[in-house]
Formats: structure tokens, sequence, C-alpha cells
């Protein structure tokens, strides 16, 4: 596959995923889809690692990725697609670096569990030191806001696997934008007309 037409499909790839981050990110908010509870959020939920980190910065790593797939800056002469290869390479790397952020805060958040009101009506972090995501049975301990444990492990578990996902791919992208930008795409200049993006 020539590197234009694989920048083209990371991109493609990179931008639901960004999305999904994003919208993952915006339901850790809500707990239970509920506004009552916004005063009682996790560190790793403010970190906001699915709206910033998965979400922003991967979203320009997919536009870029989409747009170096396209017609070069100056056409099919002079240097073709490579001025768009390079800048996509930078925009892989903060791409890359942001799926890590994603990744880190996501699994922090797993680990740490949710901040609930307990059954003796405290709040606080009742997970913190005990492994709780293979013992469903202690999720009980929480009582509010209602399924709490469940809303978080769910959506940070999504963010986790989207941001690792994330993070490999915008590694290949900045490979792949290496190598546009070194030795040029392969495809033939009747192949590229068309491509306005």
């Amino acid at each position: 596959m020539c590197t234009g037409k694989c920048s083209r499909v990371l991109g493609i790839l990179l931008i639901p995923m960004a999305l999904a981050c994003m919208g993952a990110n915006v339901l850790l908010i809500f707990p239970n889809a509920e506004t009552a509870w916004t005063d009682h959020l996790t560190l790793q939920v403010w970190l906001m690692g699915g709206l910033l980190g998965g979400g922003l910065m991967v979203l320009c790593t997919g536009i870029s990725a989409v747009r170096a797939g396209g017609k070069g800056c100056c056409g099919v002469g002079c240097c073709g697609n490579r001025c768009r290869m390079l800048r996509s390479v930078c925009c892989a790397l903060s791409g890359a670096l942001g799926g890590f952020y994603c990744l880190v805060v996501s699994a922090t958040g797993l680990a740490n569990g949710p901040l609930c009101q307990d059954t003796s009506m405290n709040w606080r972090y009742p997970f913190k030191e005990i492994s709780y995501l293979g013992n469903s049975t202690l999720w009980d301990e929480c009582v509010r806001p209602a399924q709490v444990v469940l809303w978080n492990v769910v959506l940070f578990s999504v963010t986790l696997g989207l941001g690792a996902l994330e993070l490999a791919l915008c590694g290949v992208q900045a490979v792949n934008g290496l190598l546009g930008t070194l030795c040029g795409d392969c495809r033939k200049p009747t192949e590229r007309q068309g491509e306005g993006l």
C-alpha cells in the first residue's frame, strides 16, 4: 500500500476513535447521565484523558493524516505530497502523546476506582487499596451514585482500549509519514487527481 493511501486509511480510523474517546470522557463527567454528582468526580475524570489526549490531540492527527493522503501542497510537482507527510509526522507524534496520556489516565482511573458514597455514608475511594475489578460483589460498597462502579469500569475501559489503539496507530502513521516524506508517494499522478483534500 502507498504511503498516501495508508495515511488516509489511518486517518479515517483515528477520527471516529477520537470522537468515541471524547464521548466516553463526557459521559464520565455525568455518572449515570445525571448532573447531581458532578461535585464528586475523581481526579482522573477531571484530567480528561479521553477528551484532551485521546480526543482532541488524536483528532488533529487523524485530520492531518487524511489530508496527507490527498494531493500535495504543490500538486504533483516539486515536493508532491512530502510537505503534508512531514506535517503528519509531527501531528502523529503529538497524537501518540495524547493516546499515551489517555492510556495512563484511564489505567489509573480503573486502578483507583470511583469516588462514591459508601455504606457508612462517607464519600471516599473504597477500592483504592484493593483489587475490585474481578470481584463484582465488592461493587455494592458504593451506594451513591447508583451503579457508579459499572459506569466507571465500562467507560474507563473504553478509553483505555481506544487510547492503546490510538497510540499504536499514531506510531504507525509517524513511520508511514516519515517514509512518505523521504521516499515520496508511490501513486501515479493520475491516481492523485481529484483528491482535493
